[in-house]
């Protein structure tokens, strides 16, 4: 069944604000883990919403984006639930992603 394109616009929207919310309520999965999976991660959603900003010339800071991302600034957000990376974590970060 086709589907108009403000369909699809609102469909797709409402599925990043259940991942995002999804995210936000899984503050235990640690970015680096994520990026070790699946190659993203919450700190790439947020850079990926500045980038779809600055392509509408939107004013939004890197600061602004995290904010939509983390539900808080950055910075309270790392605080609370931002732990070290492990060494074998950090190791596996550099094997898939050596340029990141």
């Amino acid at each position: 069944m086709p589907m108009d394109d403000r369909t699809r616009i609102e469909l797709e929207a409402a599925v990043y604000r259940r991942l995002v919310e999804h995210l936000r309520t899984r503050a235990d999965v640690q970015n680096i883990d994520m990026m070790n999976l699946a190659g993203f991660c919450r700190n790439c959603l947020s850079n990926w919403m500045k980038d779809a900003a600055d392509a509408k010339d939107i004013p939004m800071s890197k600061d602004e984006s995290r904010e939509i991302v983390y539900g808080m600034p950055y910075d309270e957000w790392r605080k609370l639930h931002q732990k070290e990376a492990s060494a074998e974590q950090k190791a596996a970060f550099e094997k898939s992603h050596p340029k990141h």
